[in-house]
């Protein structure tokens, strides 16, 4: 028997990520700045209303925007680190397909691209409100590498998996490498730091 509340949340649901999906689509055209809470709405073929009774506001849809984005990294970055045979390989494989993917996607170069210009509310996500995806991008590591490195410590771990993280998020930001040679740099130094004694 389905529960009577389950076809309402569903339908919630896919109303929310259906008003995310054309969020990213107009700031992939437009870019976010440009992208009004009611041009959302139109693309959905819902009131504006409904747009804020989900989100609250336009701040509101651009966290659940970024939201999505990360989650969608980091479950790419989850996949690669469960294939990987060690620490190495892992790593590169994680941080290459995380610089690979960024350098492909539309939505952040889109973002990257405005804030050259006029600037882009969806950037702090990548620089100053980064900690959204330190934390998420950490986490996975971070349990990924534990069972690798029983003799590092839990702090030595965090901490290296921070470093790592912070340097990818920069390169995606900034890139002064190939993408294979940030890996490769990368890689290294987080099996450097964790098997330091």
């Amino acid at each position: 028997m389905v529960a009577p509340g389950s076809y309402r949340e569903r339908s919630r649901a896919r109303l929310r990520d259906d008003l995310i999906a054309a969020a990213r689509d107009l700031a992939v055209q437009r870019g976010w700045s440009d992208v009004r809470v009611a041009d959302v709405a139109r693309a959905v073929g819902v009131s504006r209303q409904t747009v804020y009774n989900e989100f609250g506001d336009k701040a509101g849809l651009t966290e659940a925007l970024a939201t999505a984005e990360i989650t969608h990294f980091v479950t790419q970055v989850r996949d690669r680190l469960a294939a990987a045979g060690d620490i190495r390989s892992g790593a590169y494989a994680a941080i290459r397909h995380t610089l690979d993917e960024a350098a492909r996607n539309p939505l952040i170069n889109s973002i990257l691209t405005s804030a050259r210009g006029t600037g882009d509310e969806l950037l702090p996500y990548l620089t100053t409100r980064s900690d959204v995806v330190l934390q998420a991008a950490g986490a996975v590591v971070e349990a990924w590498l534990t069972p690798l490195t029983p003799q590092a410590s839990e702090q030595l771990r965090h901490t290296a998996v921070d470093a790592v993280v912070r340097l990818t998020v920069s390169h995606i930001v900034l890139p002064d490498a190939t993408a294979e040679q940030t890996a490769t740099t990368l890689a290294d130094l987080l099996v450097r730091l964790v098997r330091h004694d």
